[in-house]
């Protein structure tokens, strides 16, 4: 059981150390639900593929879930206006329920549809290969020096972006930078990890750390703990009962916030 798992598992700690990062920025920024949108715009882009007859994983599909993914990033960056009547998670929601639907569409006039939409939810991550997990690993390392050498103004337009504009930095180029990149991060992990586990990547284990310190690198520290850990329990549950893998790791992850918001409940009356 230990060889099946241990590529899963490896794969789960890379998608872990990216996803929990952008997480908290995600978070600060009030767009939970950012990750979803990106990725369902990313899996139209796919299907999309898919419909023009490409395979699903064919870099044809890549490179066209990219494409639609860093469409998104620009709609996602000039939609943030200070001030305005419809707050950016009633942009990001539309763009989800209309990507979403425009694929059911798109997969409709392909066989088997059923297993693709089954796949674009849950990936595959138990039958993640060697070199699928180094390529992974070198993308998001490249990404993460990107974000730790531009930190300050990354983390500074996410928490305080008036703040950023009275410095003289372009909030908006920042902001289409930072979906950009998570786009490119986004596109990937769906292929291997399903729509529902990447979003649990992102937002349980940064929504944890949140609960209990309000420094940056103490979040980030909390978040890839409770991440590995949490990843490390679901697999083992997934391969101890025979359970579909990214199912149990979510359940896992469920489980997570639950006990980390009661012991935040625990501490509070203590």
């Amino acid at each position: 059981m230990i060889d099946l798992m241990l590529l899963p598992f490896l794969a789960c700690l890379v998608l872990v150390g990216i996803h929990a990062y952008l997480g908290i920025h995600v978070v600060e920024r009030g767009v939970i639900f950012v990750d979803l949108a990106l990725a369902q715009i990313a899996a139209l882009g796919a299907v999309c593929a898919a419909l023009a007859g490409f395979p699903l994983h064919s870099p044809q599909a890549y490179f066209t879930s990219l494409g639609f993914a860093f469409a998104g990033a620009a709609v996602f960056a000039l939609t943030r206006f200070k001030g305005s009547e419809v707050p950016q998670e009633a942009v990001i929601g539309i763009a989800y329920v209309v990507a979403a639907a425009a694929a059911i569409l798109a997969l409709d006039r392909i066989p088997g549809e059923a297993e693709h939409i089954k796949e674009m939810l849950i990936g595959n991550i138990l039958f993640v290969g060697w070199r699928e997990v180094a390529k992974i690993a070198a993308l998001y390392a490249a990404v993460g020096l990107f974000h730790y050498v531009c930190r300050k103004k990354f983390i500074l337009v996410s928490r305080d972006p008036e703040k950023a504009s009275e410095q003289g930095i372009p909030v908006r180029l920042w902001d289409f930078l930072f979906y950009a990149t998570f786009g490119l991060v986004v596109t990937s992990s769906v292929e291997i990890a399903g729509v529902l586990l990447v979003f649990s990547f992102l937002i349980i284990p940064a929504v944890c750390a949140i609960l209990f310190t309000k420094s940056f690198r103490r979040r980030l520290f909390i978040a890839w703990t409770a991440g590995a850990l949490t990843s490390l329990a679901g697999i083992y549950a997934s391969g101890r009962w025979d359970l579909p893998t990214g199912a149990a790791v979510v359940c896992c992850f469920g489980l997570l916030v639950v006990g980390c918001g009661a012991a935040k409940r625990l501490f509070q009356s203590g």
